[in-house]
């Protein structure tokens, strides 16, 4: 018997290209991620992943617009998957938090 239900790729089976081009909602399923906002409104803050156990979560600035979330969630999961992508645009870096 053959199932007709889709099957969620592994975290692993993002690659780059599927990380820059993919829906982001799509991404964001296939790596078991959730995408919430913060409530940090610090000058330069655009968003942090933290993952937990099997549960990856990224929390965005409120009010962030749409471009640059796409663009900030899509680095973000490409460094905890562990998925090579260029470097982000001026004035924005991924800064590994102190004790992580």
């Amino acid at each position: 018997m053959q199932s007709t239900a889709t099957r969620v790729p592994a975290r692993s089976a993002i690659t780059t290209e599927r990380l820059l081009t993919a829906p982001l909602p799509q991404l964001l399923a296939d790596a078991g991620a959730t995408l919430v906002e913060s409530s940090i409104t610090e000058h330069g803050f655009t968003g942090y992943a933290h993952q937990e156990g099997g549960r990856l979560l990224l929390a965005m600035r409120r009010g962030q617009p749409a471009f640059e979330r796409d663009c900030v969630a899509r680095a973000l999961l490409g460094d905890v998957l562990g998925v090579p992508l260029p470097e982000l645009p001026a004035p924005y870096q991924l800064t590994p938090l102190a004790g992580a």
